[in-house]
């Protein structure tokens, strides 16, 4: 995988990195933050990482996948934190 930093103050560094999308290679550009995230949604669903991209590749309604996968983290992150919060008003 291509890995390129690029500092960015109060955001973390940035890495770019090469991936296979339906067999093409695309570069993503994401902080490192989001690359984390998104390595444990994918680990947590049983996928590798290059399938989820795939995923929320082609269910993007946005121009920019890295936009659209800042958006696919976030949407999961709150969902779980909904989910939470419902367990813990139920008991």
């Amino acid at each position: 995988m291509n890995d390129q930093r690029i500092n960015v103050v109060g955001f973390g560094a940035i890495h770019k990195r090469s991936v296979r999308i339906a067999g093409h290679p695309t570069s993503i550009s994401l902080e490192d933050v989001f690359w984390s995230a998104l390595r444990e949604i994918a680990d947590a669903r049983g996928q590798r990482l290059s399938v989820l991209v795939e995923d929320i590749d082609r269910s993007r309604d946005t121009a920019n996948l890295s936009s659209a996968i800042r958006i696919f983290v976030m949407q999961t992150f709150r969902d779980a934190a909904g989910e939470l919060a419902t367990m813990r008003q139920a008991s």
